[in-house]
């Protein structure tokens, strides 16, 4: 029986000890990509972009798009940056990536700049500046 085992060799330690390394490197890139995708599905995020304005009678109607990675409801506005924020008339879903039209109610003077801010639900502001026509 002893001259069975008396030819074998066992993995050196140098060899052992590489295929542990490897095995470690593995299993942590593999845990890293796993964290790093929940990760990015549970930190969405708010984003909108106002890509302009219009001024109608007793109202300015803004286009915005929604750039971020979550669905938004923009909910309220204001006029200036000191201005408490007032309800639209009518709460506006925006889905990711879609286009919509906020109206808000606003008695405008011709010449006159105005700070516009769009809040969401979530409380998170957007700003923009137009001057009426």
């Amino acid at each position: 029986m002893k001259r069975i085992w008396k030819g074998k060799k066992a993995l050196s330690p140098v060899v052992a000890a590489i295929i542990l390394i490897a095995v470690t490197v593995a299993v942590s890139i593999a845990v890293a990509a796993w964290m790093g995708a929940l990760t990015f599905t549970f930190m969405a995020t708010e984003q909108l972009e106002i890509q302009g304005c219009a001024f109608s009678t007793g109202n300015v109607t803004l286009t915005v798009q929604n750039t971020g990675t979550a669905d938004l409801t923009v909910s309220k506005y204001k006029i200036s940056t000191g201005a408490t924020p007032t309800n639209l008339p009518q709460e506006v879903p925006v889905a990711q990536g879609a286009t919509e039209s906020v109206t808000a109610p606003l008695s405008w003077t011709s010449g006159t700049t105005y700070d516009i801010y769009l809040i969401t639900s979530t409380g998170k502001q957007f700003p923009y500046r137009a001057t009426a026509p």
